[in-house]
């Protein structure tokens, strides 16, 4: 059994941490109160100077540093946010930091990094994952003895992590019944747990991961850390291999639940925060909401906290978000078309076998040469769910229906 952390050690941890990050909004969320009939209140981190709760384990670990490893340097490998935090940090301390980042890291954030940090950081892009960046920066600490800042698997970390915590239950004005909370590596949800047991232990405290990377899940299902062979990086704030021992630990002992959420439905989120309450999440920013629909039976009438813990999304990305939660919300859909070798096929395909509200997103002779004799693939935007069969049963009566995209994985990503 892992002990809690001193909740003193917590507070000496806040005092530190108020020198970067700001106590953020705690606020009810009227459009997702009346939704699930329940008392919603997000907490949102999104509003730190650098939109992310990560400002507060990096600021927390790096003020404990001696003059030693100030002089020395840092080093930490990240998807992102942690990267800024620590960057944030070593320019506030002047001291050196390395940043190893993956190399699918969107601009956004290495751009971020170079901001906060400026000369006191150097970045460097290694491997598809951050379990790769991850490698490569341990190897960096070993050849150099430069002072390692964990994102996630470290007590300094999560302290600060967990002064997000103690906002919460000051800022709270009647007792939380549930706390919904991202995880990544468990670094976060650490900080959560310490706080709560302490000081609020009939809370509900309810983790959530994408269905794409379910590395605590996993570990947790099989009784001890395991490291999975693959993941989808989509939610990069959230997509690790291999969660944090200490993380492991405390979810172990003390999590009430662990939710999966697919990522066409992160994307619904991040779309419904954005247009219908100009809130700009990042993936794992929408996670704890994106956990609501699972929990509506359980959560009437009762008091539920959402973590929204970071807003430093791409702009660049909301194409393939839209993408993500339209095929999630079974509206857009992929087929191989082919087409009848006579005149005026196309024509009939737009006229006869498409709905009055379908729509052609995507399309694509298989073929360069002798293109009106191939098959060709076709993306379709339907306005409801209801229109897919009706849809299936013309182009298979015509003779147009190929092969259909979505549920063949593999064949999608080759093609689309």
């Amino acid at each position: 059994m892992r002990p809690l952390l001193d909740i003193s050690t917590i507070e000496a941890a806040a005092n530190r941490v108020q020198a970067a990050a700001v106590p953020t909004p705690f606020e009810e969320h009227a459009r997702l109160s009346e939704l699930y009939d329940a008392t919603i209140s997000v907490k949102r981190e999104d509003l730190q100077p650098i939109r992310s709760f990560k400002i507060r384990g990096a600021f927390n670990k790096i003020s404990l540093l001696n003059d030693a490893q100030c002089a020395n340097g840092v080093v930490c490998s990240s998807a992102g946010n942690h990267a800024q935090g620590v960057a944030y940090a070593c320019n506030h301390h002047n001291i050196h930091g390395t940043i190893f980042m993956p190399t699918p890291t969107p601009q956004q954030k290495v751009s971020q990094v170079a901001m906060f940090g400026g000369e006191n950081v150097t970045i460097k892009l290694v491997g598809d994952t951050y379990d790769d960046c991850y490698e490569a920066a341990k190897s960096f600490v070993s050849e150099t003895g430069k002072t390692f800042i964990h994102p996630f698997d470290d007590e300094d970390v999560i302290a600060g992590q967990a002064t997000i915590a103690l906002e919460i239950l000051e800022q709270s004005k009647t007792p939380i019944d549930y706390i919904i909370v991202p995880i990544g590596g468990g670094g976060l949800i650490s900080g959560i747990i310490n706080v709560f047991k302490h000081k609020s232990p009939q809370t509900k405290i309810i983790g959530v991961e994408p269905k794409g990377a379910p590395s605590m899940h996993e570990s947790l299902k099989h009784g001890n850390r395991i490291t999975l062979d693959s993941i989808d990086v989509f939610v990069d704030g959230a997509a690790v291999k291999t969660i944090g021992e200490i993380g492991f630990d405390y979810c172990n002992q003390f999590l009430d639940n662990l939710l999966l959420v697919d990522e066409g439905e992160i994307c619904q989120s991040i779309l419904d925060m954005y247009n219908r309450d100009a809130i700009v999440v990042e993936p794992a920013g929408a996670m704890s909401v994106s956990a609501l629909p699972q929990l509506k039976e359980e959560i009437r009438g009762k008091n539920v906290v959402c973590l929204v813990c970071g807003g430093n999304n791409d702009i660049t990305r909301m194409a393939e978000i839209k993408e993500r939660a339209l095929l999630y919300s079974e509206l857009k859909h992929y087929f191989i078309v082919r087409f009848p070798q006579r005149a005026g096929a196309l024509k009939e395909f737009v006229q006869d076998i498409l709905g009055p509200t379908d729509d052609i997103t995507f399309f694509e002779y298989s073929k360069k040469s002798a293109r009106e004799q191939g098959p060709a693939v076709v993306g379709i935007q339907l306005k409801s769910t209801s229109d897919f069969m009706p849809l299936m049963n013309r182009m298979k009566e015509k003779g147009f229906f190929g092969d259909y995209l979505n549920n063949k994985p593999d064949l999608f990503q080759f093609l689309i």
